[in-house]
């Protein structure tokens, strides 16, 4: 793997001796979680890691819990809906285990101790200070070493430390780069690769679509299953579309090559998607610190409209009234996590949750955690 030139002379040693030597494996932490509080019985099983990635289960399956009806189960109850926003929410606590990662004197991300040891070996990309000018949680920071000046040449470099790093420390590579910035309307300081963004604790953002569809007074969302050998999350439920956000397109753009990507919907339809505001979330799972801001649209499609998926991510669809769906998201596990919390706030929106349900506004400044910017 080639250096960048202007660095060679303050390299001590070649990739190729990094990339050979041994890495420690992320620290990993599992927790069960239970598919619903009511008392229903599965033909097939719902096993949830700390990251919600393991499922089987089928459409019967969803569609019977979706009716389901117990004397326990109080509409006005929004305890399930906090805790699949809890599930998007989780450590807190562990924020003083992370420096932060600071380019021209902002502060991009936040980079876990751990995974820090492993740049510190590559001292021409990263350098660390030690003071806690940028936090009063930890004494350091991380920055980029002041000879990558521009976003090409961090870019480059970054790159070439996460080829290093590799599947190892890293995985699910997808040669993708996502904008690295302080906050969406701030300039570009360099480009990351999307598996590395939560290690990094960058600002990541996303669109994501909800497509619904009125019929005799009631309204319909199309639902997905995601493809059993999608490497994230595979099996679970989503939404019509969604995608990240990555480095050189609008979010409006982005939303349309998604929506034909995934559901196969023509832009004279997608063109109709409106943009209804965002949710975010904070989470962080080991080395991961994930900050998320996912930028919400609505479609009304077509009564008559059937998606279909272009690019083997999806492995059906499914029309079903916001009724189940919203009973589904309250007695389950089945949706992926992040999708959920974007489901609610339509739900929010539409009037299926109403300020006579109790806790409403806690839940609904609940749906915007960490830096939503």
């Amino acid at each position: 793997m080639a250096c960048i030139a202007s660095l060679c002379y303050r390299i001590p040693f070649s990739f190729a001796s990094l990339c050979n030597s041994s890495l420690s494996p992320i620290r990993r932490t599992k927790i069960t979680l239970f598919t619903s509080s009511l008392n229903f019985s599965l033909n097939s099983t719902v096993v949830c890691s700390r990251s919600l990635t393991v499922s089987s289960f089928t459409w019967d399956d969803v569609f019977r819990i979706s009716q389901e009806e117990d004397a326990s189960d109080d509409s006005l109850n929004l305890q399930g809906y906090f805790e699949r926003i809890s599930a998007c929410n989780r450590g807190s606590e562990m924020q003083s285990e992370f420096l932060p990662f600071v380019i021209e004197e902002r502060i991009v991300g936040y980079i876990h101790n751990g995974f820090a040891d492993h740049l510190r070996k590559f001292n021409y990309v990263f350098v660390f200070g030690e003071d806690n000018s940028y936090s009063s949680h930890c004494r350091g920071y991380v920055t980029l070493h002041p000879l990558l000046g521009s976003p090409e040449d961090r870019t480059g470099a970054v790159g070439d430390v996460i080829k290093c790093l590799g599947e190892g420390l890293i995985p699910g590579i997808r040669n993708e780069l996502y904008p690295v910035k302080s906050s969406f309307d701030m300039p570009i300081f360099f480009s990351l690769e999307r598996a590395a963004a939560p290690y990094f604790g960058i600002k990541a953002y996303g669109v994501h679509m909800n497509g619904y569809v009125d019929r005799d007074g009631k309204k319909f969302l199309w639902i997905g299953k995601r493809s059993e050998v999608k490497p994230t999350f595979p099996g679970m439920l989503d939404h019509l579309v969604a995608g990240g956000l990555p480095h050189g397109i609008t979010c409006k753009e982005n939303l349309l090559k998604e929506c034909e990507e995934e559901a196969g919907i023509p832009r004279s339809i997608s063109s109709g998607a409106i943009s209804v505001g965002a949710v975010s979330y904070m989470d962080i799972d080991g080395y991961k610190y994930k900050r998320d801001v996912l930028f919400c649209y609505d479609l009304k499609l077509p009564d008559g409209f059937i998606p279909k998926n272009q690019d083997g991510e999806v492995e059906s669809f499914k029309l079903i009234s916001v009724i189940q769906v919203a009973n589904i998201i309250r007695r389950t596990w089945f949706f992926k996590a992040n999708c959920a919390l974007v489901i609610i706030d339509f739900l929010f929106r539409h009037g299926y949750i109403s300020p006579d349900d109790r806790d409403y506004l806690q839940l609904l400044q609940s749906l915007r955690n960490g830096d939503c910017s």
